[in-house]
C-alpha cells in the first residue's frame, strides 16, 4: 500500500512538471490513445509506451532502469487514473545509457509485461521502417503528458505529431523535425514524458510501430523540446522483441 501510494504521488508530480510532453500544439489523438499508455516508476520517472500485445508494452530502455518498480496508469470511464501491475520488465542487453544521453544511437528498447490486459485498449502491429530511409520521409510520433510547459492540467491526453526525417536517417537512428519550423524555431516534437512513445509509419493502409522516442532537443539543437525528436528504429531489435514476447507467452498484434 505504501509503495502504491508513493507511485500515485510520483505520477501526480510528473504531470505538474514543466516540459514533459509533446509540444508545439500537437493534436489530441483518440485513435492512438487506445494503444499508448503511461508508465510511472518508483524513482519518479514518467514515460510513454505502446501496447503491441494485450499484455505487452513497448517502451524505451532508458525509461525502465534497474532498482525501481513500474506501474501502468490506466484511466477509467471517469478519467480517474488507476495503477496497474507490471509482471516483468526487460531492456535490450545492448542498451547504453550514456549513448542516449549524448543523443547517439543505442538499443533503446524495452518491454513490460502486464499482470493482466487493460480494458478498452487495442494493441498496434509491430514493424520496421520500409524501404531506403531518406530525409523528407513522414512519420508520426505520439506520447502522453503535459502539452504546455509548466501547465500540469494539460497532461493525461495522448497527442501525436506528423514529423519528417532530417539528416541521414538509418537503421540505428532517425532524427525527426517539424517541417513547418525545420528546427529553426520551436515546433511540434517530443519531450521528456514522450520517451518510449511510438514512432509510426503508414504501411499497407495502417499505422505500424517502427520505432520508439528516445530523446529531443530544443530549436537549433539547444536543450529543451520542439527541435529534433530522436527515434530508435526497430530494424535491428525486432527479433529480440519477438523472441522475448514468445518466451513470455505474449501474442503480438498482427
Amino acid at each position: 500500500m505504501i509503495r502504491t501510494l508513493k507511485l500515485c504521488l510520483l505520477f501526480t508530480a510528473a504531470l505538474a512538471a514543466p516540459a514533459t510532453a509533446m509540444v508545439g500544439g500537437a493534436r489530441e489523438d483518440a485513435a492512438l490513445g487506445r494503444a499508448v499508455v503511461t508508465i510511472v516508476g518508483s524513482r519518479g520517472n514518467f514515460c510513454s509506451g505502446t501496447l503491441i500485445a494485450p499484455d505487452l508494452v513497448l517502451s524505451a530502455a532508458h525509461c525502465v532502469g534497474p532498482g525501481a518498480d513500474y506501474k501502468i496508469v490506466h484511466y477509467d470511464a471517469q478519467r480517474q487514473p488507476q495503477l496497474r501491475d507490471v509482471r516483468r520488465v526487460a531492456a535490450h542487453p545492448q542498451f547504453d545509457m550514456q549513448a542516449i544521453l549524448a543523443h547517439r544511437a543505442s538499443a533503446d528498447v524495452a518491454l513490460l509485461q502486464l499482470a493482466s490486459p487493460l480494458p478498452g485498449k487495442t494493441p498496434l502491429p509491430l514493424g520496421a521502417p520500409e524501404g531506403t530511409l531518406a530525409a523528407g520521409q513522414s512519420f508520426t510520433v505520439a506520447g502522453i503528458g503535459v502539452a504546455l510547459r509548466g501547465d500540469g492540467k494539460s497532461g493525461g491526453t495522448v497527442r501525436s505529431a506528423a514529423l519528417t526525417a532530417t539528416g541521414r536517417p538509418g537503421r540505428l537512428q532517425i532524427r525527426l523535425v517539424d517541417p513547418a519550423t525545420n528546427n529553426a524555431r520551436e515546433g511540434q516534437g517530443a519531450c521528456t514524458g514522450d520517451s518510449g512513445g511510438p514512432a509510426l509509419q503508414a504501411q499497407d493502409g495502417r499505422a505500424v510501430v517502427i520505432g520508439v522516442v528516445s530523446w529531443s532537443t530544443g530549436a537549433g539543437n539547444a536543450a529543451g523540446c520542439g527541435g529534433l525528436t530522436g527515434i530508435t528504429p526497430l530494424t535491428l531489435y525486432r527479433d529480440w522483441i519477438e523472441q522475448t514476447a514468445q518466451a513470455w507467452g505474449s501474442a503480438l498484434a498482427r
